[in-house]
């Protein structure tokens, strides 16, 4: 596995059409070229991959994207987020964000839009807004959206099913009226 393969397959052949667009046909076929090369990331692989621009983006998209797609609906699909959080910051301090082009960019950001820290949740935001001026704009309204609901209950309620845990009631409530697609067209709302 190079990091080559990784970024020519998530930017080339899936592409910004494909990368928000759940769908079996992709997760299994993240997981079916993927799956193995995680585990190795899991047991320490791939570090050398951290040492310039676009081994760190493969390394991102391998430890916060393809997760999501490969363990769909399971605790797994965040057991990188860790990783690719402290990943993204080390990538984001030495400044190689800017140096991968608008859109693939917003992969250095999406590590930290996926914590339950709000300090993660606004760095996101800052960077969605300072360092993504041609493509962000979706970007910046969704990184919003998951910033308000950090602020609102400290974790994302859409994930308790998978993490075995309790909906406090208000999670509760928020998820039946809506959840965070209701966060989403609030934000909306109040931009237009």
């Amino acid at each position: 596995m190079t990091p080559d393969t990784v970024l020519q397959f998530w930017l080339d052949e899936v592409g910004p059409a494909g990368w928000y667009a759940a769908g079996e046909a992709l997760d299994n076929e993240v997981r079916a070229r993927f799956a193995a090369s995680w585990d190795e990331m899991m047991e320490g692989a791939f570090g050398l991959w951290l040492t310039y621009p676009g081994g760190a983006l493969a390394y991102l998209i391998l430890t916060d994207q393809f997760p999501r797609n490969m363990f769909r609906d399971t605790g797994k699909s965040f057991a990188s987020d860790a990783v690719a959080r402290a990943a993204a910051k080390a990538a984001i301090d030495h400044d190689w964000d800017l140096m991968i082009h608008e859109p693939a960019r917003q992969f250095f950001y999406m590590p930290l839009m996926h914590s339950e820290t709000l300090t993660d949740q606004d760095r996101a935001v800052r960077l969605f807004c300072a360092r993504m001026p041609e493509t962000g704009e979706n970007n910046r309204l969704h990184a919003r959206a998951h910033r308000d609901v950090i602020r609102r209950f400290g974790r994302f309620p859409t994930r308790n099913a998978a993490l075995g845990r309790v909906n406090t009631p208000e999670e509760a409530a928020w998820l039946r009226d809506g959840g965070y697609g209701a966060t989403l067209r609030a934000l909306e709302t109040a931009t237009a």
